[in-house]
């Protein structure tokens, strides 16, 4: 077989272009939830870690796989367990722990939680110290989502 008629047979996607793995996605996902939490750059996390900030927006997409040693480098510079970089790992159809009826909801959550509106949010509303101003916003938040009955 020649070399132009090998390349022929491959498919679009084999041709240089990769897909992030669904894993280092939620991975690097994790990492960018917490570094945000921390209100850390991306920029200084970079340099706790001896690499540049585009680097760490690779490993925050996904788009590079974050290796053992940076993993565990990555936990003592965000203060997380390693696991922590696993939790909430959307489980495959097959595995014993799928099929929990809240997953779904919990996803959507962390999901929430990880944008920078969900984020900027959080944050504003643990600086309330009134709980009853914060009682009264949660049911402003329900009654404004149609979830006045919860």
């Amino acid at each position: 077989m020649s070399r132009e008629s090998a390349v022929e047979e491959l498919e679009p996607d084999d041709r240089g272009s990769r897909r992030a793995n669904p894993i280092d996605v939620h991975v690097g996902s994790r990492v960018r939830l917490r570094r945000m939490l921390l209100g850390m750059s991306q920029e200084k996390l970079g340099e706790h870690l001896g690499l540049t900030f585009q680097q760490i927006q690779k490993y925050e997409k996904g788009i590079n796989r974050i290796g053992a040693s940076r993993l565990f480098d990555l936990s003592k510079v965000l203060a997380v367990p390693v696991q922590f970089f696993y939790e909430e790992l959307p489980m495959a159809s097959g595995d014993a722990a799928g099929g929990f009826a809240d997953r779904p909801a919990e996803s959507y959550a962390v999901e929430f939680l990880s944008s920078r509106e969900g984020l900027e949010l959080n944050k504003a509303f643990a600086r309330i110290t009134d709980p009853r101003v914060r009682r009264s916003i949660v049911e402003l938040v329900r009654a404004l989502a149609g979830d006045a009955d919860e």
